[in-house]
Order: C-alpha cells, then sequence, then structure tokens
C-alpha cells in the first residue's frame, strides 16, 4: 500500500467562496472543483473543500507558517477573513501567533518564526 496524498478537510457552505478565499489568500491553485468536493494546494498541502457546511464556528487545527504575518493579516481582511487574536509578542514563544476566521466560518492560525 502506499499513500499517494494527504488532504485536511473544510466544511463550506459557499464552497466557490471557501475555494477563492485560500486561493487569494494564500496563493492556492485549486486542482478540482465541484458543488460537493473540491481540493486547493497551498504550500505543497491539499485542502479539501465539502459544500453543504453550515457556516458554523469551528476549530480546524490548521496553521499557516508566513514570512510576514503583519502582510498576512492584512490580506486576510482584503480577502473576508477576520483576526480573532493578534499575535502576541512574548519571549516564552518561538513563533508570532495570530488566529483567524475564514468566511466560511473555519478558525486556522497564521504564524511567523521570530528571527
Amino acid at each position: 500500500m502506499k499513500v499517494e496524498k494527504v488532504k485536511y478537510v473544510l466544511w463550506a457552505a459557499d464552497w466557490q467562496r471557501c475555494l477563492a478565499f485560500y486561493r487569494d489568500l494564500f496563493g492556492g491553485v485549486i486542482s478540482f472543483e465541484s458543488e460537493t468536493w473540491s481540493e486547493i494546494v497551498v504550500a505543497g498541502a491539499t485542502i479539501g473543500v465539502h459544500g453543504g457546511g453550515e457556516g458554523m464556528r469551528t476549530w480546524t487545527g490548521l496553521s499557516f507558517q508566513l514570512d510576514d504575518i503583519r502582510e498576512g493579516i492584512s490580506r486576510l481582511k482584503e480577502c473576508g477573513g477576520e483576526l480573532t487574536s493578534d499575535p502576541v509578542d512574548t519571549p516564552e514563544e518561538p513563533i508570532h501567533l495570530a488566529m483567524c476566521v475564514d468566511p466560511e466560518g473555519n478558525e486556522f492560525m497564521m504564524t511567523q518564526r521570530r528571527h
């Protein structure tokens, strides 16, 4: 047996809006698209988007590491997402961490390594 691909699945009430959000925010490439199931590749990782979601706020566990978190936050807002918690600068954490939510209610993190 060979694993061909690993996917992380998000639910979306508006699957097209969800695809556009991750495409526009992170430069994702849509590799498959339909009302029921779509896939977008971001930095080599495949995110599956399943239509028919309820748009409820849901923690996903997804984290996107960026080279510039401030630019990411600005783009997040431009693309229709919401920042739920600003990055906190503490000496205990090896990364800057921003908590975010996409237009479909999927919560995720954006991070940046400290230099």
